[in-house]
């Protein structure tokens, strides 16, 4: 049901009719017969629109108090629509009221149906203007997130299992927490159920938890109204506004402050809240979808994280395991990545070599499915030729990473011609001095001519 729309008016029998007319139409009503006590009304109720006179009782001709209850409500509300009405018109009143805010100015007596398709337009036209907002909010929060985003890979039987629970539970609207490692991929995740659910059609609102200062957690959150605070200089609309009807992903939801967990508690629980500055509340409906790499267990047990909200937003929990034990999905999203990068830089195709794809199925993965990302893009660049070695990958030196360099290296360096050395170990030293011609000349006691014209020989 859509907000209520205030009648202003002094005259009883203007507002009883003009609450018949309404309610005829579907539209629910809430009567003022003040500037003040409409002021009240205002602090206190969300308005769809307004419907004010301009002369009252102190002042029946000038219309001075119809023109600055406007200008007071457009100081505090951009948005809501305001229909100036008056039985005292004239052209320059009329432009007066445009000029302070009135979206439309109507003359009594009015004729029934031109309100109504008055009303019916300025209702249309903010539902539209705030939309636009929202999108606008929402395009510049997707361009500002973090990270890599593509398909989901799954040929490990790990991956296929979660996959497969988040299908299941996209069908409900219960809360999901999403546990793992940092870099494993869980907001991917989270935009898989909200794609899967009913919602999908809404808008998906992420928040990092651990960006939101304690200080801006309620202007961020719930938004606020203008003049809240110092800055506050125009109204906001806070993340759990925008993912009104959507899905709300609150990733790295432990490093919420504790002293905001509450308020963060009484929304979801009640689905209502304030915006900072603001005495209404407005309701919310959002589908929660958080994400952790902590353990919330223990962040309770040392007086971090409240229990009762851990409650609330871990009605199913599901675990995204770390790369290391997902060794099926290795050399896929390795692949992927590579032609990501070759797309990104209009490049001739990359391979990987033999050596370097056992090296990766046999690295540790500390940064997991982000760190294999930012790797095969920084190999790409570095690599010299069409094929990407694992003294390209830079892989951190491990055990098992130092064997197979080494048994690679014995295997086919025999292989090689002196041209093919030559060319390979003067990209080793770039690589190692990052680009640095003068000192990778230095380290192999050339002098920085005769590396030049080694590296154009060689190309």
């Amino acid at each position: 049901m859509s907000d209520p729309i205030l009648i202003i008016d002094d005259d009883e029998g203007i507002r009883h009719a003009l609450s018949l007319l309404l309610l005829a139409e579907g539209y629910m009503c809430l009567q003022a017969n003040s500037p003040t006590e409409a002021k009240q009304l205002l602090k206190s109720n969300t308005i769809g629109l307004v419907i004010t006179d301009l002369n009252f009782t102190q002042d029946t001709t000038s219309a001075e108090e119809g023109l600055a209850f406007i200008q007071h409500v457009r100081a505090d509300d951009e948005q809501t629509p305001i229909i100036a009405i008056t039985g005292w018109g004239s052209i320059e009143i009329a432009v007066k009221a445009m000029q302070l805010g009135a979206n439309d100015f109507v003359q009594k007596p009015w004729e029934n149906e031109r309100l109504l398709n008055i009303i019916r337009t300025q209702l249309q036209l903010a539902k539209a203007k705030q939309r636009t907002q929202k999108l606008a909010i929402h395009n510049q929060l997707l361009q500002n997130e973090l990270g890599f985003v593509s398909g989901l890979i799954a040929h490990s039987e790990q991956i296929k299992s979660v996959l497969a629970t988040l299908s299941q539970v996209a069908k409900s609207d219960v809360s999901v927490l999403l546990t793992g490692e940092n870099g494993t991929g869980k907001s991917l995740f989270a935009r898989y159920l909200h794609d899967l659910s009913a919602r999908k059609d809404e808008q998906l609102i992420s928040v990092n938890m651990g960006a939101v200062s304690e200080s801006l957690f309620e202007s961020e959150m719930f938004g606020h109204v203008k003049g809240a605070f110092t800055d506050a200089k125009s109204q906001r609309i806070g993340r759990f506004e925008l993912a009104d009807e959507g899905t709300l992903f609150l990733d790295e939801i432990a490093n919420t402050p504790y002293s905001q967990q509450a308020k963060l508690l009484r929304v979801l629980e009640e689905k209502q809240f304030e915006k900072v500055g603001a005495s209404k509340t407005q309701s919310v409906d959002v589908r929660l979808v958080s994400a952790t790499n902590a353990d919330l267990n223990h962040a309770v047990a040392s007086g971090a994280f409240r229990k009762d909200l851990l409650y609330r937003i871990n009605t199913v929990q599901i675990h995204i395991p770390p790369l290391r034990e997902r060794i099926a999905d290795i050399l896929p999203l390795a692949h992927y990545f590579l032609q990501r990068a070759i797309e990104k830089y209009a490049a001739q195709g990359r391979v990987l070599t033999p050596q370097a794809q056992h090296a990766l199925q046999h690295y540790q993965w500390p940064g997991n499915v982000r760190e294999l990302g930012h790797l095969m893009e920084r190999a790409h660049i570095l690599a010299p030729s069409e094929h990407i070695d694992i003294e390209h990958l830079n892989l951190a030196p491990t055990p098992q990473v130092q064997a197979i360099s080494n048994e690679g290296q014995t295997n086919s360096a025999h292989l090689l011609t002196l041209s093919e050395i030559e060319q390979q170990t003067l990209a080793q030293r770039l690589a190692h001095f990052n680009g640095d011609a003068v000192t990778a000349a230095q380290s192999l006691g050339l002098s920085r001519s005769t590396f030049y014209r080694r590296l154009n020989k060689t190309n």
